[in-house]
């Protein structure tokens, strides 16, 4: 098999022993056919040099990978969904199918899946994924990675040649399965499980076993303090993830505790969208009611998440010790709120007057209606920029715009030479608006015409290459 040297394979998860997994067989598919296949990253874990049989025996029947998982992994967990309390969920249409190490910066990766059949936790679902809801998590994993979200990769998509047959979308539906590559998929509901069961001996075991893995400069004797810098740590993690929705106009749309992890890493989507203007209220989810997760109550209700975890490790730690922890995440999130808008701005920051900047321009794309994206694209560069010949020009006449400007002017950027890329001398900014989406998704449903969905992953590559920092 063509696996390169620097593939390095280390499956610990089940190093954690008894209680957080099942072994679980994978479902036989009759057809395999590989609609994407994540060269990027395959290349750089060791895997690019796959035959395409060979990416469907692994991606697609599940035959383990050198070294690695020798079955796959159901994880357990629990979970918040619209904040009420579900103890009968864990992996119920995925596993975990191998781990391995990143060459390039040392991080232990999760290959999992979604679509890869029953499990115990399947409970009456058929454990199958929908080709357009595979399609739809290629397309926002590559958006978000190049808008600089910490984002799971879409790492496989293989179509298996099933009907489906669901609710929400025309049926029978094509069938297919996910593997996404993830830093890791030990969520919050993981350790609302054990908390849940009041197990203190299997709530240290993970703290520790998530300690050894992800955040190793917190080691050491088990005590209330060595708890409260493991929430600390996720607060952090988590703030900088939300802020970086927020300036990136994602709307998640089930932010349930299952679907956060400890490294804050943004995963599992479903009913997203991406805002097409700057619209606090605006809802990913049509059975969102209650506007529960709702663009702007995404720091809400993520710090609500939080809450939750706290709770958990409660049985092990003192509420003061958790309490102090939570505190400081508010203060975080306004901070990488400010940091990442600059960023999208291609500004360096200043300090004085940053929060001013940040908040007058939110005020400016809420009044004056201008694409979400068109703002960061007009302005990238900030004074550098020349936003006479944007389609939205004449907003940018308004006197509401007129101190944006003048605040605009006394900043440096980032990266000058990025204004002179393809991307930006294009004129149009890259989006992943829900019409867009289902106008690539009726040609691959209508014609089976692929070509749409490569365009947009091209265009996709394009936007990342210009904002790619490099430094």
């Amino acid at each position: 098999m063509p696996i390169a040297n620097h593939y390095t394979p280390q499956p610990v998860y089940k190093e954690i022993g008894e209680g957080f997994f099942d072994a679980v067989e994978p479902a036989q598919f009759p057809a395999h056919l590989v609609r994407y296949r994540n060269q990027r990253w395959a290349d750089r874990l060791g895997l690019g040099l796959l035959s395409e049989a060979e990416w469907q025996s692994h991606f697609g029947v599940f035959e383990p990978l050198p070294g690695n998982l020798a079955h796959p992994l159901a994880m357990r967990y629990h979970g918040h969904q619209f904040r009420s309390y579900n103890p009968d969920i864990g992996d119920g249409r995925g596993f975990l199918f191998a781990q391995l190490r990143d060459p390039e910066d040392g991080r232990l990766l999760d290959l999992a899946t979604k679509g890869s059949g029953q499990t115990p936790y399947s409970r009456t679902a058929d454990g199958r994924l929908t080709l357009k809801g595979g399609v739809r998590e290629v397309l926002v994993t590559e958006l978000l990675e190049a808008l600089g979200v910490y984002t799971s990769k879409s790492f496989s998509l293989l179509e298996t040649g099933e009907e489906l047959y669901r609710h929400d979308e025309p049926s029978p539906a094509r069938s297919a399965v996910l593997v996404r590559l993830n830093h890791s998929h030990i969520r919050f509901g993981t350790f609302q499980r054990q908390a849940y069961e009041q197990s203190t001996e299997r709530l240290w075991r993970l703290v520790n076993y998530s300690i050894e893995h992800y955040f190793p400069d917190l080691d050491g004797p088990d005590t209330d303090e060595k708890v409260g810098a493991f929430l600390s740590r996720i607060c952090g993690r988590t703030a900088e993830l939300v802020a970086s929705w927020m300036t990136a106009g994602f709307v998640h749309g089930v932010l349930n505790t299952d679907n956060m992890t400890i490294t804050g890493e943004s995963f599992d989507y479903g009913p997203y969208r991406l805002l097409p203007i700057y619209d606090p209220v605006f809802v990913a989810a049509y059975f969102d009611q209650q506007g529960i997760y709702a663009f702007g109550r995404q720091p809400e209700a993520v710090f609500w998440n939080l809450k939750q975890l706290a709770g958990a490790l409660s049985l092990i730690c003192e509420k003061e010790v958790l309490v102090d922890a939570l505190e400081a995440y508010p203060a975080r999130y306004q901070g990488a709120l400010i940091e990442k808008f600059l960023k999208r701005l291609g500004l360096k920051p200043r300090g004085e007057g940053d929060a001013e900047l940040v908040n007058s321009s939110l005020h400016f794309m809420q009044r004056s209606q201008v694409g979400f994206e068109r703002f960061f694209f007009d302005w990238y560069g900030g004074a550098l920029r020349d936003a006479n010949a944007s389609p939205v020009a004449s907003a940018y006449r308004h006197p509401l715009f007129a101190d944006i400007r003048t605040r605009m002017e006394r900043y440096e950027p980032c990266r000058e030479e990025a204004l002179s890329h393809a991307y930006f001398r294009e004129g149009t900014p890259c989006t992943l608006l829900i019409d867009e989406i289902e106008a690539i998704w009726e040609r691959i449903a209508l014609e089976d015409d692929w070509t749409p969905f490569e365009a947009k992953l091209e265009e996709i590559a394009t936007m990342r290459e210009a904002l790619e920092d490099t430094s």
